[in-house]
């Protein structure tokens, strides 16, 4: 079936108009109408290569909410007209210690990128959401609570999860004491569903002009990174920090704010080195921690713990001709705070 999509036909270029072709719906699979899609920062590191070396053409995309069109004949959870998500992984190996788990973002035989992997189903590479339709197996696909915007949904499916799982992995809940770095994409997340389990909630910013913005998502106190006095205030004072900024930073500034047995837990990726904070770490039996995403039934869980309480992530909305543009402002951090592109731009 040949769809519509924006892609990335090198590193340097801008995304431009491109067809690709969709595989038809087999007996386990789910074939989806996207309605909207997220803009993630992956998505500009992977199409101008700045992890590894990326395959074109490229059609990014991993934050993506539709509706069903068609169903395989072994398909028995998802119907035609029902609200979908598909996150960052749309296969995985299903056989090592991992995805026996349910986690399959950590599968160590290999889980399949919903795009730019290769695709073992249809042969070439995968195609993401920039794109009017996907199709997938029915195991990698998410129910999305009607009672939530869909548009504002779409980041859920990367920003909302690659939060949560951290929060319930280091079991934050209530009288936990978390502290987040970085108001952006991933952070206005987190800091929604930590308060949301019950956390009390420190947000650290470089900008004062986020402390009313902060509070507004449930922050109970907000600390300027860049005030070494309100840093000071801040010793001691946190039992889990989830880390989202994606540029070279000081750790030790926010290991020193950890109580003892404190973590700190690193969800966003400097292209350059960090230095390790050990004498920090070692007086105080602190630790630093990364997480990735998580696996589907965790994204599940998180879903339904978003329609319970109604969150979403704030968004502005824009048609797939801006992408270039969005992408730029994404670069400036000129968002407030995930774009989502409305693929019915791309079907008129």
């Amino acid at each position: 079936m040949s769809t519509s999509a924006y892609a990335a036909f090198d590193a340097t270029t801008p995304l431009k108009p491109h067809a690709i072709d969709r595989r038809a719906t087999g007996p386990k699979d789910v074939a989806i109408e996207i309605l909207f899609c997220g803009i993630c920062h992956s998505d500009i590191h992977l199409a101008r290569s700045e992890w590894f070396p990326g395959a074109y053409p490229m059609v990014p995309g991993h934050e993506i909410v539709g509706r069903v069109t068609a169903v395989g004949g072994e398909v028995k959870d998802f119907a035609v007209g029902q609200m979908v998500g598909v996150g960052c992984l749309v296969e995985s190996c299903r056989k090592c210690s991992s995805c026996k788990e349910d986690l399959e973002n950590y599968c160590t035989g290999g889980f399949t990128m919903t795009y730019g992997s290769p695709d073992a189903v249809s042969g070439g590479m995968t195609y993401g959401g920039y794109s009017t339709a996907i199709t997938v197996d029915q195991d990698f696909v998410l129910s999305v609570p009607e009672n939530l915007d869909p548009a504002g949904a779409a980041p859920l499916l990367c920003a909302g999860i690659t939060t949560y799982s951290p929060l319930k992995h280091w079991k934050v809940g209530k009288g936990s004491k978390v502290g987040v770095v970085g108001l952006g994409g991933l952070g206005h997340m987190a800091v929604q569903l930590a308060a949301a389990m019950g956390a009390e909630v420190t947000v650290f910013s470089r900008s004062k002009g986020k402390a009313a913005e902060a509070k507004t998502l449930g922050a109970a106190h907000v600390v300027i990174s860049t005030d070494e006095a309100q840093m000071a205030a801040a010793a001691g004072t946190l039992d889990f920090i989830i880390d989202t900024v994606s540029a070279k930073h000081d750790l030790n500034a926010y290991v020193n704010t950890l109580t003892r047995d404190g973590t700190l837990c690193m969800v966003g990726v400097s292209p350059e080195p960090l230095d390790t904070p050990l004498m920090g770490m070692v007086f105080g039996r602190k630790a630093i921690a990364g997480s990735l995403i998580g696996g589907i039934k965790e994204t599940q869980e998180m879903l339904d713990f978003c329609g319970t309480h109604g969150i979403t992530a704030k968004i502005e909305t824009i048609p797939m001709s801006q992408v270039n543009e969005a992408w730029e402002r994404v670069m400036k951090s000129d968002v407030k705070y995930r774009f989502v592109i409305d693929m019915a731009s791309l079907k008129a």
